[in-house]
């Protein structure tokens, strides 16, 4: 029966898609208008009759920040716990399960999500009704030259704290190390996706939208970056017996505060 019904539902929505398309071509209306409208055959195709997607756009523009904080906070931790599965990063107990996971699901309700929401709400409203190229490359500046650092130091103070600092010193130090290479990937990342933004999303699907993209690479960079931490601890341990093991009850991989996050 589920099979019979997704395959019902991928039928209905191709169709949809396709009528949708060829009735706008039909017509002679532009790309944009084109592009649009498949865009909404898409988020009412998928999970019944208005579409999951449908519902979260729902939710985000009647309760948007609610809803960008439950997003960003469930994907900040679920982050956490696929870099360590990934990894094989795993706490004492042996669970990938770690005290991070919770921490950082907190990070990304209460400290990310509403940080991101006031700046990228102050960014639309700079720009709002501005739609030549001119603007854009303007946007995408102000974005990367104002925007991602003040988002970045955030990141790396919280990321220390979380990972044990408490002193200034501390923190200063995770903020040096890891400063300029979170920049360099956001210098790589964020324009690409800000444009892509620009010219195929509105704008209240914005923040969760770069939440998406952020899971995807800080996935990929924390779990690179768990692994590396905990072959260079093998070699220490094996290498010259001046570390210690986990299972010796020894600092677990990635506790540390001084380690910048990518």
């Amino acid at each position: 029966m589920s099979v019979k019904f997704e395959k019902e539902t991928t039928v209905k929505t191709t169709e949809g898609l396709a009528n949708a398309a060829a009735g706008l071509a039909g017509k002679g209306m532009d790309k944009d208008a084109v592009l649009k409208n498949v865009g909404n055959a898409l988020s009412k195709g998928s999970g019944g009759v208005n579409g999951y997607l449908a519902a979260y756009l729902k939710q985000l523009q009647q309760n948007p920040l609610r809803t960008k904080m439950l997003t960003s906070g469930t994907l900040a931790g679920l982050q956490e716990f696929l870099a360590s599965w990934i990894a094989h990063d795993r706490s004492k107990s042996g669970n990938y399960f770690t005290s991070r996971v919770p921490k950082m699901a907190i990070y990304g309700a209460f400290i990310s999500a509403p940080l991101g929401h006031v700046l990228i709400t102050i960014l639309q409203k700079m720009f709002r009704g501005r739609k030549s190229l001119k603007a854009k490359i303007l946007q995408i500046l102000v974005s990367n030259l104002i925007i991602s650092p003040i988002q970045n130091t955030i990141y790396l103070i919280s990321m220390a704290v979380i990972a044990g600092a408490r002193t200034f010193h501390q923190v200063r130090a995770t903020v040096k190390a890891g400063f300029m290479p979170v920049m360099k990937v956001s210098w790589i990342v964020s324009p690409i996706s800000l444009a892509f933004a620009q010219k195929f999303l509105p704008e209240h699907t914005w923040v969760p939208f770069f939440n998406i993209i952020g899971f995807i690479i800080g996935t990929y960079i924390n779990s690179h970056t768990k692994k590396k931490r905990l072959a260079a601890l093998r070699r220490k341990h094996y290498g010259d017996g001046s570390g210690r093991s986990q299972a010796g009850g020894g600092t677990r991989p990635g506790d540390d505060y001084d380690r910048p996050r990518y």
